[in-house]
């Protein structure tokens, strides 16, 4: 079949400002399998530009494809334009199957498809071994209740979900559709040619706000030589700098990460490393951190997301603040840059609950910080906990972590914005932080923490400006279970777990997944 993948435009601040894109790996991901079995597929990344809407579905539709496939890695925030684009395909032509993926429409399902005909299925978790079992249905014209992991409207026009779809055993047995896209147009870090890739999904931890673990359902590593051999292979073959890791926890096994660092360092290739991880991983591998910096590791964002030890309790973290800190004194030491991740709005604070915060923040001594606003999934427990709270942004399109969306009774959203940007602006500005940005004796270093200044900067100001002339919040808006609906977290993981074979004792290998 003709198949072509959107990646729709993202209307975040973040994705708008900064002059660098990074390639769509969940699109990639399904490209790659299909590509496997036989079909034509084509991509189209519509954040260039970004590109307007009726260009890209005149592009979209210009091969005549049977299917197209629409799907983003901010789904929430992303929906109401994918929507937007299905829409106007299915103006264009009516016959053209669309498809619908991604966390959002995973638990989503049952209000997009009652609320439009534009989606013709949605996939439900992950996608690799999904979208060729449901192409290959379409294409054989097979009863679509056989295949796992998908909804569709049955013959009366009623949402309906198919049993769910077993986790990826191994991840390996997928690759990503490389060949789809054009390296040279893709950059990060201030121009290095960059990709996004996964060492693993899921995440074993329980934190009830996250809106990752159960869409994963069960951590799961790859193959650590391959995955450094792929590596290896961009960047001789495509002149890939820097890799991004998705992964919510790439460090969750000390074993495994270990192979994988041993292994990019048997590689030899001058390769960038940037992701996110747990403090606490950090703080146990104190002693393998050299080898962290040796593989290519240049920068960690750390998933703190606050500084109160009562509220780390609330949203069942598992770290503390005494991990933290030690966590960003441990990479200074081996010269990997630090990213301290606070979000606003988890309780309910006023001016001397964000001054603490703030003063525990310098106390960490962050080389870079990012600022969020919580923001509740219907599918976590933590939306249960939320649901009675007023919503004041009733604009999706701004659920993207940056905005404000919950009301507060002891701060209006002026005193809460201003007071966050005030934070930001005060660790940024600090004299230590500034004078690692004029003088860091590392070049790379220095280059990185200028780039991000100068695009934390600019995104400063687009956020204070949208505050005052362009964003619209709402008064007396509905309750969090009102705008969204009930709580789903008792559908939380969105697949059933599949364990990989059980090898026989003398073929067993030293790094098995899910070790």
């Amino acid at each position: 079949m003709k198949i072509v993948l959107i990646n729709p435009p993202h209307t975040a601040i973040g994705s708008r400002v900064p002059d660098d894109h990074l390639p769509p790996l969940g699109l990639l991901a399904l490209g790659g399998p299909l590509l496997d079995a036989g079909h034509q597929v084509r991509l189209v990344d519509a954040e260039f530009g970004p590109m307007p809407l009726p260009a890209l579905v005149e592009d979209a539709l210009g091969d005549g494809p049977d299917c197209i496939l629409i799907g983003h890695s901010g789904s929430t925030s992303a929906h109401p334009t994918a929507l937007q684009i299905a829409r106007m395909v299915k103006g264009r032509a009516p016959a053209t199957l669309v498809i619908y993926g991604g966390i959002f429409p995973t638990y989503h399902w049952r209000d997009i498809l009652a609320g439009t005909e534009a989606f013709d299925v949605i996939v439900r978790g992950e996608g690799e071994a999904t979208i060729v079992s449901l192409i290959e249905a379409l294409d054989r014209r097979r009863p679509l209740a056989d295949v796992a992991g998908i909804a569709y409207r049955d013959d009366l026009g009623r949402p309906f979900a198919t049993r769910s779809a077993g986790t990826i055993a191994t991840l390996d047995d997928y690759r990503v559709g490389w060949e789809l896209i054009d390296h040279r147009r893709y950059s990060y870090w201030g121009g290095k040619r960059a990709v996004v890739m996964q060492f693993s999904r899921g995440c074993p931890h329980l934190c009830n706000y996250c809106g990752q673990r159960g869409f994963w359902t069960r951590w799961r590593h790859r193959d650590p030589k391959n995955f450094a051999r792929e590596i290896a292979w961009l960047h001789r073959e495509h002149g890939v700098d820097l890799i991004n890791l998705a992964d919510e926890n790439p460090t969750s096994s000390k074993k495994a990460w270990r192979a994988f660092l041993d292994a990019m360092i048997a590689e030899d290739v001058p390769v960038l490393i940037v992701g996110s991880t747990r403090a606490d991983d950090i703080v146990r591998d104190a002693d393998i951190l050299h080898l962290y910096r040796k593989a290519g590791v240049i920068r960690w964002l750390l998933g703190m997301e606050n500084t109160d030890e009562e509220t780390l309790s609330l949203i069942r973290k598992g770290g503390s603040t005494a991990s933290d800190r030690e966590a960003i004194r441990l990479l200074r030491q081996h010269g990997i840059l630090s990213m301290a991740t606070w979000v606003a709005g988890f309780e309910d604070e006023g001016f001397r609950d964000l001054w603490r915060g703030f003063r525990q923040l310098i106390a960490y001594d962050p080389d870079q910080i990012q600022a969020l606003y919580v923001t509740p999934h219907r599918w976590t427990p933590f939306f249960r906990i939320a649901k009675d709270r007023r919503v004041i942004q009733s604009d999706v399109r701004l659920w993207d972590y940056k905005h404000q969306v919950l009301r507060m009774t002891r701060l209006k959203p002026w005193m809460l914005f201003f007071s966050v940007k005030l934070i930001e602006l005060a660790v940024q500005s600090r004299p230590k932080a500034l004078a690692r940005i004029l003088f860091h004796r590392d070049p790379e270093q220095r280059h990185s923490m200028r780039w991000y200044t100068k695009m934390g900067r600019r995104v400063w100001f687009c956020e204070v400006w949208g505050f005052l002339a362009r964003d619209r919040r709402v008064t007396d808006g509905p309750t969090l279970a009102e705008f969204w609906g009930a709580p789903q977290d008792a559908e939380e993981e969105s697949m059933v777990v599949m364990r990989p074979p059980r090898k026989p004792a003398e073929a067993t290998v030293a790094i098995s997944p899910g070790a």
